[in-house]
């Protein structure tokens, strides 16, 4: 999984702490020393974002999962430039295809492109039909 650097680097610091630290241990081991089972790990973020909502109350009134934080970095990354490609690999996707549905989360993205498919000269902007009450009157 790629990481940002001070991440990596909290990471084997915090590795360095544990005792029996080879390389097929795991950095967040269970209370046996085993790996995490997924529901440990859900528990581990509920109460993380309970103790953050102390701080930011509007966070107790949202549903926060681990595939909320998978959905929010891809996001992220798809705003930040990075190709459609690649998120699709870091997110371990098959196809490009089964990512698309990042592109099509985020309506910012699309009117940034529309606006840049303008005609030169055009005043950029949204459509607005006409209004059909005017065409109606001028005709009279």
């Amino acid at each position: 999984m790629p990481l940002w650097r001070s991440t990596a680097s909290l990471i084997r610091g915090w590795k360095r702490q544990l005792e029996n630290t080879g390389d097929d241990n795991f950095p967040f081991p269970s209370r046996g020393g085993e790996r995490m089972a997924r529901s440990n790990v859900t528990q581990r973020l509920d109460l993380a974002v309970s103790a953050a909502a102390e701080r930011h109350p509007q966070l107790a009134r949202r549903s926060i999962s681990l595939h909320t934080i998978r959905h929010t970095t891809a996001m992220h990354l798809l705003q930040s430039g990075v190709d459609i490609t690649v998120i699709a690999l870091w997110l371990g996707h098959e196809s490009p295809a089964t990512t698309h549905m990042y592109l099509e989360a985020d309506l910012s993205m699309k009117e940034r492109t529309l606006n840049r498919l303008q005609p030169v000269g055009a005043r950029p902007g949204r459509y607005r039909p006409p209004d059909q009450l005017m065409r109606f009157l001028q005709n009279l």
